[in-house]
């Protein structure tokens, strides 16, 4: 009998993907939520002015999603050519030395609790079938047809950073003076709730860690900033 694959489980196909996206999407988010929050919390606390707050604002915002977009296809674009190294590398041993990769790969199945017979059996039928791919993926754990995108990730990581800082920065031109910073505040304690639940769900890891880590950092921030305005405001 077939066994079918259980629908909620994370397998090999696509997981590198899904993982840069939600990486390069959650860090984006957060990053645009805290330190928009930061800029526009701080400068309120220096002034009540909604043109210098604004102009803070869309300033953070625009530097912020792009030196994220700059980093992460830096980073990434970093790491792709580090994956492709190693594939010239392993393509490179498979042409001049076959056997010594075959008895690595047998090795490395033998390591995992197979028989030598069986392991060895194994390396052979997957050397014929794909010997860079069954290589690459035994001994580097890369995967010759799902490399990372510095493209995919810089894009995420913008578009990102700029719908988390929108929220902060609505938030504290629409709401009236005198509740705005406290306003702003609880708006992004709950976007941070909620972004570290998704990505702590879409990981499949724990939901709790994640959720009071995201609200801690940003809380800290956003009491760091405030105290900075407030003393600017009141020293200028």
């Amino acid at each position: 009998m077939s066994r079918i694959p259980h629908t909620g489980e994370a397998h090999a196909q696509g997981i590198g993907q899904r993982l840069n996206w939600l990486r390069a999407g959650v860090l984006g988010a957060n990053d645009g939520i805290v330190s928009t929050a930061g800029i526009v919390i701080g400068v309120a606390a220096a002034t009540t002015d909604r043109g210098a707050i604004l102009t803070a604002g869309v300033a953070g915002l625009a530097a912020g999603a792009m030196s994220m977009a700059a980093g992460e296809y830096v980073s990434v674009s970093t790491q792709r050519d580090t994956e492709k190294a190693l594939l010239a590398k392993e393509e490179r041993e498979l042409r001049e030395m076959p056997e010594e990769e075959l008895a690595e790969l047998t090795e490395i199945y033998r390591a995992k609790g197979l028989s030598p017979e069986l392991a060895r059996e194994v390396a052979v039928q997957l050397t014929e079938h794909d010997a860079l791919g069954a290589h690459a993926e035994a001994e580097l754990g890369i995967d010759p047809n799902e490399l990372t995108n510095p493209w995919h990730a810089a894009w995420a990581s913008m578009l990102a950073f700029t719908v988390g800082a929108l929220l902060p920065l609505v938030a504290i031109l629409v709401v009236p003076v005198s509740a705005r910073v406290w306003v702003t505040a609880v708006a992004v304690a709950i976007a941070l709730a909620v972004t570290g639940w998704a990505s702590a769900r879409l990981g499949g890891a724990r939901v709790r860690p994640a959720v009071l880590r995201n609200v801690g950092g940003g809380v800290l921030a956003m009491a760091v900033t405030y105290g900075i305005g407030a003393l600017v405001g009141t020293q200028l």
